[in-house]
């Protein structure tokens, strides 16, 4: 009988699925406990804003309907919202549908991808998808990203470059003078992949916003989802700014009706609750700021973060992550991102995080 993985790209055949944080519904049925608290996947603990909640139940009498294919009325808020024509707006399912674009137009054998080791799983999925090379740079002290190495990783068949700004898993960030060396240093023909899936949580006046440096000469994609910030990870909404050309081209290979009708009516009510944000900033740095005074407490290392998440060193990460489990809090264990002995935890609700600290004390017994 013939494999399937015996017609594929090898690069693909090799691949593991990307694997996401456990749903909580899967945790209750496992270990039959009724309240569990998930800080696994850096969603927005406080939910979405009423007012897009407000928006998917009007908005559901229509459903029998496609929605607007160039969600035209969302890349029109987005634009006015950054200050920039709506033709360099791309509306998608999640970031990472746009990653997935990016890989499909601009990599093939013989072409390579540049990022950095402990980075977002799907960068190197999508280069082995498209049967790209996958360049991987040594990070600067086991956590940050090195532009220097990366830029100097560059060649000639080198057609994108992902950069996570904070980077996911670590919270880490760049800052703006690296960022203006790495820009000086990039040929023109090297597409430059910001991933900024949570900058609105940073809070480092030298945290350089890509969006800056957006020209008609360089080839930046900015990318920003509303999956975080916004609470909307559930209906998969986010977007690309680039150049005119870039956004062209994207267009050709998404797939119709590429974003949902909910979600266009759900994000375009969400930037509109000022509110909302607000309060999802503060609840993240108050947790934040709990979550390393108590990982301080307890005497457990962890990496300063820019984010909504903390990566903590915990020792045996699976063994804690397993233990934890049965105490009813759902993390992050990392061993497919290279850090064994840590977890990456979700900053929460107070009440959450309080008995994600509880839990963390017992399963390290301190």
């Amino acid at each position: 009988m013939i494999k399937a993985q015996d017609l594929a790209l090898p690069s693909v055949a090799a691949l593991a699925p990307y694997e996401p944080g456990k749903p909580i519904e899967e945790l209750q049925r496992e270990l039959g406990i009724d309240d569990p608290v998930k800080l696994a996947s850096n969603e927005n603990p406080l939910g979405p804003s009423p007012r897009a909640i407000e928006a998917i139940k009007a908005a559901l009498p229509e459903l029998n309907r496609y929605p607007d294919g160039a969600s035209y009325e969302l890349r029109k808020k987005i634009a006015a919202y950054h200050k920039v024509g709506i033709e360099r707006v791309f509306a998608a399912s999640g970031s990472v549908e746009v990653i997935n674009l990016l890989g499909f137009l601009f990599l093939r054998p013989g072409l390579n991808a540049v990022y950095s080791e402990h980075s977002f799983a799907i960068y190197p999925l999508a280069t082995a998808a498209a049967g790209g090379e996958r360049r991987v740079a040594k990070t600067l002290d086991g956590y940050a990203h090195d532009l220097d190495t990366m830029a100097a990783m560059i060649d000639a068949n080198t057609r994108l470059v992902f950069l996570g700004n904070p980077n996911n898993p670590t919270g880490t960030i760049y800052r703006r003078a690296e960022w203006k060396r790495f820009l000086a240093r990039v040929p023109e023909h090297v597409v430059i992949v910001a991933d900024e899936a949570y900058f609105e949580f940073v809070r480092d006046p030298e945290y350089p916003d890509s969006l800056d440096d957006h020209d008609d000469r360089r080839l930046i994609v900015t990318l920003r989802t509303f999956s975080k910030i916004f609470g909307l990870a559930g209906i998969r909404v986010g977007y690309a700014v680039a150049r005119a050309d870039i956004i062209q081209m994207l267009d050709k290979v998404r797939q119709p009706f590429n974003v949902t009708s909910l979600a266009q009516v759900a994000a375009i009510a969400g930037m509109d609750d000022k509110a909302h944000i607000a309060r999802t900033l503060q609840v993240n740095a108050e947790g934040m700021d709990y979550l390393e005074a108590e990982s301080r407490r307890l005497g457990l290392a962890f990496v300063p973060s820019h984010a909504n998440f903390l990566l903590v060193e915990v020792g045996d990460g699976h063994s804690i992550y397993d233990r934890l489990l049965r105490k009813g809090v759902i993390v992050r264990p990392m061993n497919g991102y290279g850090y064994p002995r840590h977890v990456r935890i979700s900053v929460g609700l107070p009440e959450e995080n309080r008995r994600l600290i509880a839990a963390l004390g017992e399963a390290m017994g301190r």
